[in-house]
Formats: C-alpha cells, structure tokens, sequence
C-alpha cells in the first residue's frame, strides 16, 4: 500500500539528481551559447579548486553548529519555562512558536533593517544609550549576526518538540526526587536531560538537513560577504557569474555528498540515542 507513495518520492528525488549529474560533466550556458559538450570532470576540479570552496564549507559548518548549540540549549530552557504553570500560558506558547511561520526573507529583513541596521537600528540605540558607538553587525560580526537570525527562526522548532518531550516526563519521578530532597540542578542532569535524549536527536538531525541549504538569510543581509558565504551560496553565485549550469551543477554533487557525510555523521553519533 505504500508502493504508490514510495514510488513518487522516488521519481521526486531522482529526476532532479538525475538532471543535476547529467549536467554536471556537461559545459551548458543556457545565455552564451546553449550546450557545448561534454567536459568530463572539468567542472567538479574547477569547482573544488576554487579559492572559495573551503571556506564555504567552513562556513557552512560553522553557521550549522552555531544555530544547533544556541538552538538546543535556548529551547531545553525556554521548555522548562513553558512548562511552568503561568498565566495566560497558550498565548504565550503561541507567541514563541510564531517565528517559526515567518519567512525567512522576512524574518532576515526585518533583523537587518529593524535592529542590526547601524543608523536607525534598534541594537544601536541601544549602543548609544548606553555610550558605545553603533556596531557594525554584519559586516564586524557578520558570521554571528546570520547564525543569530537563522536561531530566532529555529528556535520555537527546538522549543515545541523539547516541551513536548518534558510534558511526557513521568511526574512521579520528579516528586520522588523531591521527597528525597534533590536539589533542581540534580533533578535537571539526572531525570530531565536524560529524557529529552531522544528529542534532542531529533532536533538536531532535522534542524541539519534544513541548515545544510541555507540561502536567503544570506542573500538578504550579507550576499555571501565577510565570509558568509556557504555552500549552497558559492553555488548560486558561480551560476550567476559565468551562466555555466554545468559548473553549479557540480557544485551541487559536492553539496550533496557533505550532506550525506554530515547526515552519517550524526547518525553514527548522535543518533544512537534513538535505540535506547
């Protein structure tokens, strides 16, 4: 019964990598003179060899592990604080989760006019509140002002499932360890954390695949300057610049294949908690 469904995900996934790797050994310009011929590897050594791929990938990896630290550890408290009982409790849940539907054009828009802009940003009247001069986000702390606004966007993703999780801690095991005198710290290393193994897991694989690609955070704010330029961004760009769709294309076997070796990566590692 599930063939149906197998077999259109199947057609979904392969025809694009099937297109994607046709046109990777090929040099098709689509505005320069169509299809050229084939060119072998030519693509993938210029792609690799380029001053701009290393980093990109050091790029991509930071911003990724960013956002997953400040996202995990943000939500395991932001769900202990939900799960308090508190006044006016679904809306504040709802307001938590609601950055989680914005877009992420919008939501970057609004982080680099509204509070990183250096002039008329909300950051710097704070700065000059307090007697600093304005900062320059994104471009003196360009990597950490994209891994911020990418984590305001995840961060209710990593809450929803953590205070799902939480609510599914059994109470008796709290109460005991009250009864027998436990201190909060105790109770949150020992009972809480070990429960939310598995959702953790989860969060971090999901909220990786998601990372591995991202683009229009950039595209708004830096355009891949300051080195902020990922992966995912060096492609578009190569593309962009010399209209060689062959040339991205083999850009985006490379990005698959980091895709894979950090999908097996955690698998290995961090998935583990999934079988206990």
């Amino acid at each position: 019964m599930m063939a149906p469904a197998v077999f259109l995900l199947l057609v979904w996934m392969l025809v694009p990598l099937s297109m994607t790797l046709f046109f990777s050994f090929k040099k098709y310009l689509p505005l320069r003179g169509g299809d050229l011929g084939w060119v072998g590897f030519e693509n993938y050594i210029r792609f690799v060899t380029s001053s701009s791929f290393w980093p990109s990938v050091q790029a991509t990896l930071t911003i990724v592990g960013g956002v997953l630290l400040i996202t995990v550890v943000l939500g395991i408290l932001l769900a202990l604080l939900l799960d308090q009982p508190m006044w006016g409790q679904g809306v504040v849940r709802i307001l938590v989760i609601a950055p989680f539907f914005v877009m992420p054009t919008v939501s970057a828009l609004v982080w680099k006019n509204m509070f990183m802009d250096p002039v008329n940003g909300l950051l710097a009247h704070l700065w000059k509140f307090f007697g600093f001069a304005p900062y320059e986000w994104l471009s003196q702390a360009s990597l950490f002002s994209v891994t911020l606004i990418v984590s305001w966007q995840w961060l209710p993703f990593a809450t929803l499932i953590l205070l799902t999780a939480i609510q599914s801690l059994d109470r008796e095991q709290l109460e005991a360890a009250e009864i027998d005198g436990a201190p909060a710290l105790a109770k949150f290393f020992h009972i809480i954390l070990p429960h939310l193994g598995q959702a953790v897991t989860i969060v971090i694989l999901i909220q990786t695949i998601f990372l591995l690609s991202i683009f229009a955070e950039i595209f708004v704010t830096t355009q891949g300057s300051f080195g902020t330029k990922t992966l995912t961004y060096l492609i578009f760009q190569r593309v962009l610049e010399s209209q060689n769709v062959g040339l991205g294309s083999a850009g985006g076997v490379y990005a698959i294949i980091l895709a894979n070796i950090v999908a097996i990566f955690l698998m290995r590692i961090v998935g583990k908690n999934l079988d206990k």
